[in-house]
């Protein structure tokens, strides 16, 4: 509800009708079929607008929504590790990093210790020196080591921004496309 006197008024348009008594204007808008919107109401005199205002709100929410759609979200994955870890583990732990990073994820690597472990938080550094020093060119530290009582961590973020649709991780004809994929090979057919 508009309650000054005089508005400014602009058209469906956006061309400026000159200011004006909020009845007139009001009247004019109905005569449209249209609604009468404050768009500035701090101005002087307030600056109103003839408008559909469910087509405005309408459009103001799909404009919303779709820069909702395009926005990435990043998220951050934990991977635990212990100081005195298998080297099949690691390398199974290893792998979860290094595809957490190709998605454009973050990594928090969590050291844990525990019992005397806890007085030696250096064995948790080298681990933690280990898994970035195998995932340099995919990641790389943020910040510096954190240190807890219970644990050492870091955080490890994607050197290259991208995921799962980035373009830059498999372009059009590269060699990483399907093998055999697009050439034939010279092989006798079976049943002949």
């Amino acid at each position: 509800m508009v309650r000054a006197g005089e508005i400014r008024v602009l058209d469906e348009e956006k061309q400026q009708l000159g200011v004006m008594s909020a009845s007139d204007a009001l009247s004019l808008a109905r005569q449209k079929g249209l609604d009468l919107v404050e768009i500035a109401p701090a101005a002087t005199p307030p600056v109103c607008r003839i408008m559909d205002y469910g087509k405005f709100l309408y459009e103001l929410h799909k404009k919303d929504h779709d820069a909702r759609k395009h926005q990435k979200t990043i998220q951050v994955k934990e991977i635990k590790f212990r100081p005195k870890i298998s080297i099949h583990d690691y390398a199974f732990k290893l792998k979860h990093v290094q595809r957490f990073l190709e998605d454009g994820n973050k990594v928090k690597i969590t050291i844990m210790l525990r019992g005397r472990e806890k007085s030696r938080p250096e064995m948790g550094i080298a681990v933690l020196n280990r898994v970035t020093g195998d995932v340099q060119g995919q990641g790389k530290p943020d910040g510096g080591v954190r240190k807890q009582d219970w644990a050492v961590s870091a955080l490890l973020v994607p050197t290259k921004p991208g995921g799962k649709d980035a373009k830059a991780k498999n372009p059009q004809g590269s060699e990483k496309e399907v093998p055999g994929h697009g050439e034939k090979e010279n092989r006798p057919q079976e049943g002949q």
